[in-house]
């Protein structure tokens, strides 16, 4: 089986990109950005100020990482005069104000809030990309996505997945060694179109990230009829709705997580299925099931969970799990890269 990771890893360094990470803070990002660096993955941009990075990372060898911090950077005011232009009229929910009265007080925010600085920087293209959420929340993390970088032409919403990596042991269910997981990170509770098209996004990022074949399973408490109830329709509907979107994806549902992974159980309850026993994109009916079974696959399958992935933005911006590790980080830095392919 091929290292998923290794290979991903390979085929972003070819792309030789430049990813922003906001988040110097946290001793995790530091280290990340050394070893991506040192590993030729991509060129990295670390936010934040110099001499306090340094501090707080005894030792640490900067060297190729490009540090720049925002309160003395040369383009600063180039940014913020960008975030005030493009949410000039916009107002504060809980003021009843304006979102940014003036150009400096734009400035004023986003030399507090790095995340927004770094979306800026990629929105002017002076990065390819940005990784953040290692000690912000994932709303923090999208928001300035959502506001600055926007929904790709073409594309009907943003949604996350993650990409789940076996353990080196491997695992007898994950033929490919890895799975797509979605949505596990940002939609609470689709509709069934949502769900067709945050398959569609999925299977999509399965061939460009993983360079898997999807097979795509949406998953449910029932399979094939075992079950009544609306939540068990909306899957169904989902499925039809895919197959007419994307007849040239191989999907079905609904299915139950089992019938979706394990062959003996597939025989039995979908025997005519061409995805039970070996689908390898799991569509998840609401936010609570992704972001349960991702968890569940990490802390007690040993898999390597790398995310929130995000689909769907005009340039790529992903999230990470506050419990993230350093390796986690790398391969979300690598994914990002290959993202710009889209």
């Amino acid at each position: 089986m091929k290292d998923i990771l290794q290979d991903i890893k390979n085929r972003a360094s070819i792309l030789n990109k430049t990813i922003v990470l906001p988040e110097a803070e946290d001793k995790r990002v530091v280290e990340a950005a050394v070893k991506t660096v040192k590993e030729n993955v991509s060129k990295v941009v670390l936010l934040g100020k110099e001499s306090d990075i340094l501090a707080n990372n005894p030792g640490v060898d900067l060297t190729g990482v490009t540090v720049i911090d925002p309160a003395t950077y040369e383009k600063t005011g180039e940014y913020a005069q960008l975030l005030f232009d493009l949410r000039k009229g916009k107002i504060n929910k809980k003021t009843g104000l304006d979102e940014y009265p003036t150009v400096e007080d734009a400035k004023n925010y986003i030399l507090k809030d790095f995340t927004m600085y770094g979306a800026l920087m990629l929105k002017l293209g002076d990065v390819d990309g940005m990784v953040s959420g290692a000690c912000h929340s994932t709303a923090n993390t999208l928001r300035p996505g959502l506001q600055v970088i926007k929904t790709a032409p073409g594309e009907k919403m943003v949604s996350a997945y993650f990409l789940m990596i076996a353990p080196p042991c491997g695992n007898k269910y994950c033929e490919d060694g890895c799975y797509i997981y979605a949505d596990s990170g940002l939609v609470q509770n689709p509709t069934s179109e949502e769900l067709a098209y945050i398959a569609l996004s999925s299977a999509k990022s399965a061939k460009v990230i993983a360079g898997l074949e999807p097979r795509i399973a949406f998953i449910s408490h029932s399979t094939k009829g075992s079950a009544k109830h609306p939540d068990v329709t909306k899957v169904v509907d989902a499925v039809n709705f895919f197959k007419e979107l994307a007849p040239e994806y191989n999907a079905d549902g609904e299915l139950q997580f089992d019938a979706a992974i394990v062959p003996e159980v597939a025989k039995s309850k979908a025997p005519n299925s061409t995805v039970a026993g070996h689908a390898n994109v799991m569509i998840f009916p609401d936010l609570d099931t992704g972001n349960s079974n991702y968890k569940n696959t990490e802390r007690l399958g040993g898999f390597q969970a790398v995310g929130p992935l995000c689909q769907g933005l005009a340039k790529p911006i992903n999230d990470l799990s506050r419990g993230c590790g350093v390796e986690d980080i790398v391969a979300a830095v690598a994914i990002t890269a290959l993202q710009t392919q889209n």
